[in-house]
């Protein structure tokens, strides 16, 4: 398992473009690119992402979703298909950044009444997206779990899975806010789990730099290790949890200490 860090991290602190200044800079591996708007998506920013990247490997590729994801599953053709626009886009941007998977929310959880998902809908349609992808590349759907979609509970994993292949991102703050533990989202994730968002809390639930709240996370990477997962491990912080990037790198070399304890049993 190799930590990283996601340009989420640095949104309204520093532009995309520059975190990956950042990034090299601190001596950070691996990353997930947070693509933070419509322009971001298209072909001119990619060539200048490819320029600063370096020597940087972007596992995954990750965009404002709430733009067009949960309209990508829309009864109207008409609908679905503007919508398709945009995730062509990005996943054209995955492709010429080489990433592996496109993490993705899909619908949001709007009202306040139950929904009756159609997993056999929801199904069909991810598949016909992972065809997308691969008309640009080797990047995969890796459906994260948050607590404001339909992805909020492991019973939705279980439940699509019995419809459709499809991979996972692990989101352990966004397990918090669903208040389920992160070990039963682990065990239905299985082998499908490619990617891990890591930050730390404090017990009431306000977020944390990684080191400075309660999350214990040499116990949840041994955990990991036990399950068999040996992807990347990505801090996706917000700007109100740090001041200046120096407490970035300070939790970054944090978690990487955490990882050689964890990996030594």
């Amino acid at each position: 398992m190799k930590v990283g860090i996601s340009t989420a991290s640095f949104f309204l602190k520093s532009e995309t473009e520059d975190s990956l200044n950042l990034l090299n800079s601190m001596g950070v591996e691996i990353s997930e690119i947070f693509l933070t708007t419509f322009r971001e998506y298209r072909k001119e920013f990619i060539d200048v992402l490819l320029e600063r990247k370096g020597n940087l490997t972007i596992h995954s590729v990750h965009s404002l979703n709430l733009q067009y994801e949960g309209e990508l599953f829309n009864a109207s053709p008409r609908t679905r298909e503007d919508c398709e626009y945009f995730f062509r886009q990005v996943a054209e941007a995955a492709g010429r950044l080489d990433a592996s998977y496109y993490t993705f929310h899909g619908p949001p959880r709007l009202k306040r009444t139950p929904y009756n998902i159609n997993y056999k809908w929801m199904g069909e349609r991810i598949t016909s997206l992972n065809r997308i992808m691969s008309e640009y590349g080797k990047a995969q759907i890796a459906y994260e779990n948050v607590h404001w979609t339909y992805f909020n509970s492991p019973e939705f994993y279980k439940r699509l899975i019995e419809h459709c292949e499809v991979k996972t991102c692990l989101d352990i703050k966004q397990a918090m806010q669903s208040k389920i533990p992160v070990e039963e989202y682990i065990e239905v994730m299985g082998d499908n789990l490619v990617n891990v968002h890591l930050c730390d809390y404090h017990e009431d639930g306000s977020l944390a730099l990684p080191g400075k709240g309660s999350v214990d996370f040499v116990d949840l990477f041994r955990k990991l290790i036990a399950s068999g997962y040996d992807g990347p491990l990505l801090m996706e912080l917000y700007a109100r949890n740090y001041d200046n990037f120096d407490q970035v790198r300070q939790s970054f070399e944090y978690l990487q200490n955490c990882v050689i304890v964890a990996q030594k049993g």
